[in-house]
């Protein structure tokens, strides 16, 4: 796989202890995404761009890792007792076509032409995170017909995007008047599903070696996973979804720079 970094490749640049990079990247990413419901896809998409890593390549690692991060997550929070499996049964098949057309949408697409709209996309979602941190938790009445809408777009801009599931999916149901714990735990299981089906369609399109890179991920963020359900109910909510906000959008606007 081919890094742009001041034209060399990756193994010309690469230092010994990249490993501990993608570790650190994938711990951290997981760890908020555990304990607010979202961000793991947008935050790991963002450091992967930031070091270099096509789009293609960086949402294919991404999804790879989450593979196993929201194995870990949604076990976690099946065992503290935060799934709706209705709204799971609701949600996942859209959610999984969607993923799946996403996926495939950008392996048809130059990386270099496509990466503006993605910085733009992951900005966009920056400024969501930040909106829902100030919105009232429960301004609607609860409707269960426009969860599988929710599901399918929630897929397809995760996968075309690197990521945003959580900040598209979970606050979208937490907003129309879902609980916000059976919410995060729903969707962090339900992303498993969705997940592993963008990952089969990247890893079908351009291969494994241009995502192998994503074992540090994986060791990463399987070591969060456990910790995210234990403290969601422990952590000031608002302002952690407003930092990672603003992370967000500083880290992809500077690549329009």
């Amino acid at each position: 796989m081919r890094y742009f970094t001041r034209g060399l490749t990756r193994s010309e640049t690469a230092m010994p202890d990249d490993i501990l990079i993608f570790i650190a990247i994938g711990f951290f990413a997981q760890l908020i995404d555990g304990a607010i419901g979202m961000a793991f896809g947008v935050l790991t998409t963002t450091s992967l761009l930031a070091m270099g890593v096509p789009p293609a390549a960086a949402s294919a690692m991404t999804h790879v890792t989450e593979v196993f991060t929201t194995a870990a997550s949604g076990a976690s929070h099946t065992y503290h007792r935060n799934v709706d499996w209705r709204l799971v049964a609701r949600l996942a098949p859209a959610g999984m076509i969607g993923g799946a057309i996403g996926a495939y949408l950008l392996t048809m697409v130059d990386g270099k032409a496509v990466m503006p709209f993605i910085s733009a996309y992951l900005v966009a979602v920056g400024f969501y995170i930040i909106m829902k941190a100030f919105r009232p938790l429960w301004p609607r009445e609860v409707r269960d017909w426009i969860v599988p809408y929710v599901g399918f777009a929630g897929g397809v801009l995760d996968a075309a995007g690197g990521g945003g599931w959580g900040p598209i999916v979970t606050s979208s149901l937490v907003g129309r008047g879902h609980n916000p714990k059976k919410v995060i735990g729903s969707t962090n299981l339900t992303e498993f599903m969705v997940t592993l089906v963008i990952s089969i369609t990247f890893v079908l399109a351009i291969g494994w070696t241009e995502i192998k890179s994503a074992i540090g991920l994986i060791i990463g963020g399987v070591l969060a996973a456990p910790l995210g359900a234990y403290v969601v109910s422990r952590l000031p909510v608002r302002p952690l979804m407003i930092a990672v906000g603003i992370v967000i959008i500083v880290s992809s606007a500077v690549r329009f720079l």
